[in-house]
């Protein structure tokens, strides 16, 4: 008998956590599928991996990543724990609970070597195209390798769509801005706020991207900040030189103006308004079509295309949990390929999916809505033999995070949680958040007796 072949799209934590999936399987003594990974970046991490290029990559392509110097996690790392790798065991010792970007993308990549998953990974190899084939109950999946400018086709009885939902802009315009004297650009293209130092930033839109990068524009001298809403300010305590306007009409020069009659100096505006669900490589029945939300339709369990359900898809939701959520849904849908999960009919998956739906649509608040991923992710895990975790544990986390934040938007970093899976207290990072300025995974990881780390206080 033919060993199934499966098609991975991205190696960021979601596709990764589908190849370790299939690890976790093949180690038990499972006959696993023929895996091939497909990555159109240089290496793994996904949106992790940072890179000064912005625009176009060096072979023409759309660059991928939205990561931007100085960030560090904005939510508890306990509550995106690996199940089965405990930052302890990454790290040899308990760190801080908010790591920069590179402590993150270390850890992702430590489970990847831990277990070796790399097995048949093709970098620099963009899908172009995925076309189903009824008679051959199969996908045609064309890609090219970008290195050697070769396109080719190879067939698989699976694809799992793991190429991320933070990498398109979504990129509105305003009166004025074509006449507008200073720099203009969404958050995807922001890389570093030493740019912006000494300068007047207009930041449009109320999103998680807009607080951060506020907040990094502010810690390394961005002479105010100016934020313009569409639905509701961010509301937080935020210190002397921040403000909250509804939303831009217009900018004549270097003048924004508000709906409410308002108007302010700036020198530079940047976009924080989001971006899209982008699949180019699928056709209009594989493509999945949402905006950014906790449940999209026409993916039973949030997993499972369910007009062809041998097309999955991971991390496609708006997220509270991230590594450990996307972990199970890769179990899920390892044993949906693998045959050992029956799926119901579609209409059956539809109704399960309008359920949840409708559910989230009755949400009031970020607390219901932790609650409700939560239940998700529990409902999930309880079809897989993912290693089990304390959701509600997890859950009490997050909670506590957005307490923190709304206590000090500009101190909650410097707070400290436990671990979920060993129990350990995260120790104090050895300089607040607001004065390290060095986000490198040695200046982090360096005991703070080291003055070459060690940032001045003063």
């Amino acid at each position: 008998m033919t060993k199934k072949r499966v098609a991975v799209i991205g190696a960021g934590p979601s596709g990764l956590a589908a190849l370790r999936a299939f690890s976790t399987a093949r180690k038990q003594g499972h006959d696993v599928p023929e895996i091939v990974c497909f990555e159109k970046q240089p290496s793994a991490g996904g949106i992790w991996n940072y890179t000064w290029r912005t625009g176009l990559d060096e072979y023409g392509e759309p660059v991928h990543g939205s990561m931007y110097r100085f960030l560090w996690s904005n939510g508890p790392k306990e509550g995106l724990e690996f199940s089965d790798y405990s930052f302890e065991e990454h790290f040899g010792r308990p760190i801080p609970s908010y790591p920069p970007r590179a402590v993150l993308l270390d850890y992702i990549l430590g489970r990847m070597k831990r277990d070796d998953l790399q097995g048949d990974m093709r970098y620099n190899t963009p899908v172009r195209d995925v076309q189903w084939d009824a008679d051959a109950d199969n996908f045609t999946v064309t890609v090219e390798d970008l290195a050697n400018s070769h396109v080719y086709s190879e067939r698989f009885d699976y694809v799992i769509c793991a190429s991320g939902h933070f990498s398109t802009p979504n990129v509105p315009t305003f009166p004025g801005f074509d006449l507008f004297p200073g720099r203009i650009l969404h958050a995807h293209d922001f890389r570093d706020a030493n740019e912006f130092t000494g300068k007047d930033i207009l930041l449009v839109g109320s999103s998680y991207s807009a607080e951060d990068i506020a907040s990094q524009c502010y810690k390394y001298g961005a002479k105010s900040i100016i934020f313009s809403y569409r639905s509701r300010p961010l509301g937080f305590d935020w210190p002397e030189g921040f403000s909250e306007h509804p939303l831009l009409e217009k900018v004549d020069g270097n003048i924004a103006y508000f709906s409410n009659g308002e108007s302010r100096k700036i020198d530079a505006i940047i976009l924080c308004t989001g971006y899209k669900h982008h699949f180019p490589f699928l056709p209009d029945a594989l493509r999945l079509k949402t905006n950014n939300r906790l449940y999209p339709l026409d993916l039973y369990k949030g997993v499972c295309w369910i007009d062809n359900p041998k097309l999955l898809y991971l991390g496609m939701q708006d997220q509270y949990y991230t590594f450990n959520m996307f972990d199970a849904q890769a179990w899920f849908a390892r044993d949906v390929v693998m045959g050992r999960l029956e799926l119901p009919a579609a209409a059956d998956m539809t109704a399960d999916t309008h359920v949840w739906r409708r559910r989230e649509e009755a949400l009031e608040d970020a607390y219901q809505e932790i609650d409700f991923q939560t239940d998700y992710v529990r409902d999930l895990m309880k079809y897989t033999d993912y290693p089990a975790f304390d959701l509600d544990k997890v859950a009490e986390i997050f909670k506590e995070w957005k307490h923190d934040k709304a206590e000090g938007i500009m101190t909650f970093r410097d707070r400290s949680y436990p671990s979920v899976l060993t129990g350990t207290m995260a120790p104090p990072h050895h300089t607040v958040w607001m004065k390290a300025l060095d986000d490198s995974l040695e200046a982090f990881l360096a005991p703070a007796a080291n003055p070459k780390h060690k940032v001045d206080a003063d």
